[in-house]
């Protein structure tokens, strides 16, 4: 059973970092950053994208194991 609970986490997580990829690539945030600092946002990008996956995996966790 904790094997199949790990999968099924492990899955949530991936299709939520997809699709938290998938969103914010509709977000036109190059107007906000400053010239001359593609590292910092390539940085900043993917914290974001990261974080907003674990937020929506989390969320729906907790109503399937809840």
């Amino acid at each position: 059973m904790d094997l199949f609970r790990f999968y099924l986490r492990s899955a949530v997580y991936l299709v939520c970092l997809i699709a938290a990829w998938y969103g914010m690539s509709a977000v036109n945030y190059e107007a906000i950053l400053r010239k001359d600092h593609v590292r910092q946002a390539q940085v900043l990008y993917f914290m974001i994208v990261i974080g907003l996956a674990y937020l929506c995996g989390s969320f729906l966790l907790a109503f399937i194991f809840r």
